[in-house]
């Protein structure tokens, strides 16, 4: 067995197990004893002997050609974003003996601090574990937990008051899980990455069965819907634009459509914090 974490056969396997074998035509006869497809099953649609799929799925071959992972995507239905991430593992070479490393202290730029500062709209900025390094007081506003030193995974999954901002949050945390797990690709050496996901595994039953699912989704710009406590309910765009010098941190915006009834909302959440600024 070759040194080092097995994330490439952790990924496929656990893939494996959420395609059906309807899904990928082929018949069930009698009681199946595994969850989704057997590896013979993956090995043959994708063209593969069985052997081989065995020894990559339990880490005994870590040099896979990209058309036998490409082959594989197709078979366990990958997207385009889980299929990028099955390729940047079957690149990644195995670390031995490497002493881990400290934890990385990430720092905000001081020009993107003094953006989000002085801009008119909800603004904070992400590391890459989803930490807050810093926001605005609009952010944090829109939400308590929008505040530099929280982490974004911690409250939505730890969080009842943050979980209320979300009517469908499961579905959100289902999306955030698989963004996360983009955002880390094969960087799993880090402190803190091991500290969050061992902490919300204990903690919470579904980041548990949401991390076992290995969902990869790239963090992209997306609407969202929260009920706010205070205006009710804001629909708002949510831009994520990476920030030049700063590897892994991103600058996230939201903005409502002009002249929406949310618009109306975010103007009156934004003059209540300045009320409160000037008291």
């Amino acid at each position: 067995m070759t040194d080092g974490p097995n994330l490439l056969g952790d990924y496929v396997r656990a893939r494996r197990e959420l395609v059906t074998p309807e899904q990928v035509g082929i018949p069930v006869m009698g009681v199946r004893r595994v969850p989704g497809l057997r590896r013979e099953e993956v090995a043959m649609l994708a063209g593969i002997s069985a052997d081989y799929y065995l020894r990559l799925e339990q880490g005994r071959d870590r040099n896979p050609s990209v058309q036998v992972l490409e082959s594989i995507a197709r078979v366990l239905r990958l997207d385009e974003d889980a299929t990028a991430h099955l390729l940047l593992l079957g690149a990644d070479r195995p670390r031995r003996h490497r002493a881990r490393p400290r934890p990385r202290k990430e720092s905000v730029p001081p020009g993107i601090a003094k953006l989000v500062a002085t801009l008119p709209l909800p603004a904070l900025v992400e590391g890459s574990y989803f930490d807050v390094l810093a926001a605005n007081t609009l952010a944090t506003a829109l939400s308590p937990r929008f505040t530099a030193g929280a982490n974004r995974l911690r409250s939505l999954f730890l969080d009842p008051a943050e979980q209320a901002l979300y009517p469908y949050w499961e579905g959100a945390a289902a999306g955030m899980v698989a963004g996360f797990r983009e955002s880390v690709g094969t960087d799993t050496d880090d402190p803190r990455f091991i500290e969050l996901v061992g902490e919300l595994s204990l903690a919470s039953p579904l980041f548990s069965r949401l991390w076992a699912r290995h969902d990869v989704q790239a963090c992209e710009a997306a609407p969202k819907y929260i009920e706010h406590p205070q205006v009710g309910g804001l629909q708002l765009n949510r831009e994520r634009l990476s920030i030049d010098g700063a590897a892994g941190q991103t600058l996230v915006v939201y903005h409502p459509d002009p002249g929406t009834d949310s618009a109306d909302k975010l103007g009156l959440l934004a003059s209540a914090v300045e009320m409160s600024a000037r008291m």
